[in-house]
Formats: C-alpha cells, sequence, structure tokens
C-alpha cells in the first residue's frame, strides 16, 4: 500500500451517428434546403438524393444503415426528456 493508485477516467466514445446526422444537418442548411424534411425524407425513401453532395454529406449519410440514423434520432430524443 505504499504506491499511489491511479484512476483514469475513459475517453468518451465517439458517437459515428450523431456525427453524420449533424455534418448532414449542416450542409442541408448552408445550402437553403430544410433539413429536417430532407433527412425524414431520405430515412423513409433511402434515396440519398434528399441530401445534398455540399461537403460530401451524401457520402457520409450513406455509410450508415437509415436504421441506425432512426435508432441515434430515437435515443436523442428520448434522452432528452
Amino acid at each position: 500500500m505504499d504506491e499511489t493508485m491511479k484512476f483514469k477516467v475513459p475517453e468518451p466514445i465517439e458517437n459515428k451517428a450523431q456525427k453524420i446526422i449533424l455534418t448532414v444537418y449542416d450542409a442541408l442548411k448552408e445550402k437553403g434546403y430544410n433539413p429536417i424534411n430532407q433527412i425524414v425524407g431520405y430515412i423513409l425513401s433511402g434515396d440519398p438524393t434528399y441530401i445534398t453532395s455540399h461537403k460530401g454529406a451524401r457520402a457520409e449519410i450513406c455509410k450508415l444503415e437509415r436504421d441506425e440514423l432512426l435508432e441515434e434520432l430515437v435515443k436523442t430524443y428520448l434522452n432528452g426528456k
């Protein structure tokens, strides 16, 4: 018991889905689209043309399955209450 114990808090795990949603949201907003309507259109239809290619947003959103995006949105909404 002569040694000092060291406690290390783990680094927060980066939430990939959240980061992608925010990137896409910002790109859509910059281009003058209604980001909510466009993201909902993409989730419902699966058609990537709902998402602008500005700032690589379309390529980013296609990295995730639509159910992963929906899961993140529901989780964030419910945790905010």
